[in-house]
């Protein structure tokens, strides 16, 4: 085995499934957590339940903001990969608690550019969003990776871009090759409770009412889990040249209006949405759309998973979990 790889919240939707697809080609991974509370904790804890039963995974309980930790922790492993994807996530959240993105996006953001800039580490991979494209229509072809991103309409996107500014600066002055990626709705099993799949199909099941913003007119490009680890694991083994920072869009490139993705929830369910019809909220877009040309260049990317079937997956998971 080689060095081992560093992947920060891990015990995220996300970061699980990516660290268990590197234990599964061999990799030896050390994962960093916060575990906090912006969701139940006890899903974080049953995600890390996976993965501290496997053999080459190591649980670290820390916050990524505290910087000589994280220094000290690149240190130790000798670890010459990084996958950052520890962020606070969720637009509406951002305009009730601002400072937890303050913390944990912009200084634990810091805070892994200096771990690994210290430590000689050879590709630093990290998380951002499509919300840095800001509101636009839906029209012509997808978002691309040269698009304008200087209209955020909330304070998640702003900073996530401003971690990709962060990371431009380091690659330049620092030299290790860093790569960005624009994350389009992700769903499927071990999925967030906060996003509207998963909190529909929670409603749904126990036949209360659910709550369509922006009067069902939103679109999203859906993007199921294994399709995502796909595209990470392939960037991870791509890293651009030495002083190089580079930012791709990972998505489905098959945006979905909301009002289809309910209907294929409730078909999943076999039950019918009562639907209460709400304005946009602040912070949201119309719509996302990503362009994956520049991902698929690199490494062959082509999501292979539909809407109906990774929904059936999900809600096929959620009955075990919550069963269980």
């Amino acid at each position: 085995m080689g060095a081992p790889i560093i992947v920060t919240g891990a015990a995220g939707f996300i970061g699980m499934h990516t660290a268990e697809r590197l234990l599964d080609r061999g990799e030896t991974v050390i994962g960093v957590d916060v575990f906090n509370d912006y969701y139940d904790p006890a899903l974080k804890e049953a995600r890390a339940a996976r993965l501290e039963g496997r053999e080459g995974f190591r649980m670290v309980r820390a916050d990524i903001a505290d910087h000589e930790q994280m220094k000290a922790l690149v240190d130790d492993a000798g670890a010459e990969r990084i996958v950052h994807l520890a962020a606070q996530a969720g637009v509406r959240y951002s305009i009730e608690n601002p400072f937890a993105y303050e913390r944990s996006n912009l200084a634990g953001h810091l805070s892994m550019l200096e771990a690994a800039r210290h430590n000689g580490v050879k590709h630093l991979v990290y998380a951002s969003s499509s919300s840095v494209y800001g509101d636009r229509p839906l029209e012509g072809a997808g978002f691309r990776e040269d698009d304008p991103t200087v209209d955020p309409v909330s304070l998640y996107a702003a900073t996530k871009r401003s971690c990709e500014l962060l990371s431009q600066s380091y690659a330049r002055l620092y030299g290790f090759p860093q790569s960005g990626l624009r994350f389009f709705t992700v769903y499927g099993p071990w999925g967030r409770p906060d996003m509207a799949y998963f909190s529909f199909t929670r409603k749904i099941a126990r036949g209360e009412p659910i709550e369509v913003y922006g009067e069902g007119r939103m679109a999203r490009d859906f993007t199921y889990i294994d399709d995502i680890v796909d595209g990470i694991v392939g960037v991870l083994d791509n890293p651009p040249p030495q002083g190089s920072h580079e930012v791709y869009n990972i998505g489905d490139s098959q945006p979905v209006g909301l009002m289809e993705m309910i209907s294929t929830l409730e078909d999943a369910l076999g039950a019918q949405a009562q639907k209460i019809m709400r304005p946009m909220q602040p912070g949201d877009v119309t719509a996302t759309y990503a362009d994956v040309s520049k991902l698929n260049a690199l490494t062959g990317y082509r999501p292979k998973v539909p809407l109906k079937d990774g929904l059936e997956q999900f809600v096929k998971w959620w009955r075990g979990y919550e069963n269980g």
